[in-house]
């Protein structure tokens, strides 16, 4: 007969796993001052570089993968970069104002934002 804390043991070890995954930084936009005038974005060491872009509206986004041969994609309302790859780019053109937050599907704690700013 087990004893009640071998009966418990595999429960405690469930929550704690699931608490684990359910509260981590996973899918949280990123935060901080975004980089003006910058239309380069890096899926490299598992985080996009940099997080945060501002452009003026019309200007086309390119994210280059080159993770040493980890997978990403890009993800975001309205944009999509397809399969996940390891190398080559993907390329957006941004033609509305407003806020793009986006993420890799694979790595839901990569994600990264596009300001769009009015045409000037």
């Amino acid at each position: 007969m087990r004893t009640w804390y071998q009966r418990l043991l595999p429960l405690a070890v469930g929550a704690v796993l699931l608490a684990g995954c359910a509260s981590g930084q996973a899918g949280e936009p990123p935060t901080g001052a975004a980089a003006k005038g910058v239309n380069e974005v890096a899926a490299k060491d598992e985080k996009f570089t940099p997080p945060i872009v501002e452009v003026p509206a019309g200007t086309a986004v390119t994210w280059k993968f080159q993770d040493r041969g980890v997978p990403h994609d890009v993800k975001g309302d309205g944009f999509n970069s397809g399969k996940p790859r390891s190398s080559g780019t993907f390329t957006h053109t941004f033609t509305t104002p407003g806020s793009y937050d986006y993420a890799c599907t694979l790595h839901p704690q990569m994600t990264g934002r596009v300001v769009v700013t009015p045409k000037q």
